[in-house]
């Protein structure tokens, strides 16, 4: 904990200089820390950082999930891909975040980010796909960001509220374009505007559906469409924790639907597990490690979830292979 202070961005969250990157497990153990021995410092690290995320670039304000990181100190400039480990990783640390201090921000953030990930990054026997690409039409960050034009066309009469809210401006803030990031607390906005914070949330919600809507008319970036186990595990857990504690029966529903596929898709007849799959073909490649340990992890997640012993006895004999 010490260590990190020294390198914690007080203003910006995070953990040293650009590029930022997330570092989900670094926050987890922060997180972790701070409930065994009260240590409020702890705390403020991890959440100022998970703030400053869930506001910023990085994460997408528009579709839900992460990308990889930023290339700037202040969370703006994404590289637009998105990884399915970051957005287990991260969703899971969110989904603690709430756990420990109880504020919708980061319910909302768990939430858009599995809802994105059962949207578009879900095969439909049950696995989850690898990435999605930063390029669309072969230039980055296309699909992403916005004109100040577009959004007033788009918004009409919401329009002022919303570019207020998230920094758009007719000159962009890249490369002629605007990435969507929160400008300041939603809390001040709405203070200044004199309603709710529900009320902007709910608001804002409707604004950030016409901009998806308007967005999937676009050409998508590429998807990675291979089935990794170890990531699979890695979503596999989060889905599972957050179905049991929001009592969202479609992750329940997806968490046992990926487990049966990978049971019935990753594993050799001898019980042997294989690294990855892509729809047309069979799963090849002996699984390392990782495969095994997230795996096993994940389905003890979703065996506390369930208690149907089928997932504890696997998980049971993925440790007795390792």
């Amino acid at each position: 904990v010490e260590g990190l202070a020294k390198v914690y961005d007080e203003k910006r969250g995070g953990f040293g200089p650009a590029p930022k990157f997330p570092q989900p497990m670094t926050l987890e153990f922060l997180l972790r820390y701070h409930q065994r021995a009260g240590d409020k410092n702890a705390l403020e690290m991890a959440e100022q950082t998970l703030k400053r995320m869930a506001y910023g670039g990085i994460y997408d304000q528009v579709g839900g999930g992460f990308a990889r990181y930023a290339t700037d100190n202040n969370w703006l400039v994404p590289h637009f891909e998105k990884m399915l480990y970051d957005n287990a990783q991260l969703a899971r640390v969110y989904l603690h975040a709430w756990q420990i201090t109880g504020k919708p921000l980061y319910r909302r953030i768990v939430e858009e980010t599995l809802d994105y990930v059962l949207r578009e990054m879900t095969h439909e026997d049950g696995g989850f796909y690898s990435s999605q690409d930063a390029d669309s039409e072969g230039v980055e960050g296309k699909f992403y960001v916005w004109s100040a034009e577009e959004v007033r066309n788009l918004l009409d009469e919401e329009a002022d509220l919303f570019m207020l809210s998230y920094g758009v401006t007719p000159a962009g803030n890249w490369e002629g374009h605007n990435i969507l990031h929160l400008e300041r607390d939603p809390e001040d906005i709405a203070h200044q505007h004199r309603f709710s914070p529900e009320l902007w949330t709910r608001r804002m919600g409707l604004a950030r559906q016409k901009l998806y809507q308007r967005r999937s008319q676009r050409v998508w970036p590429g998807r990675d469409e291979k089935v990794l186990t170890a990531w699979n595990g890695l979503m596999l857990a989060v889905m599972a924790e957050a179905g049991r504690v929001y009592e969202r029966d479609d992750y329940l529903h997806a968490a046992a639907r990926n487990a049966e596929f990978l049971y019935n898709t990753m594993r050799t007849p001898e019980g042997r597990l294989l690294r990855t799959w892509k729809a047309g073909a069979s799963a090849k490649g002996n699984a390392f490690l990782e495969d095994y340990a997230y795996l096993a992890e994940g389905l003890l997640a979703l065996y506390q979830t369930t208690f149907d012993t089928h997932w504890f006895d696997w998980a049971l004999e993925l440790a007795e292979e390792m």
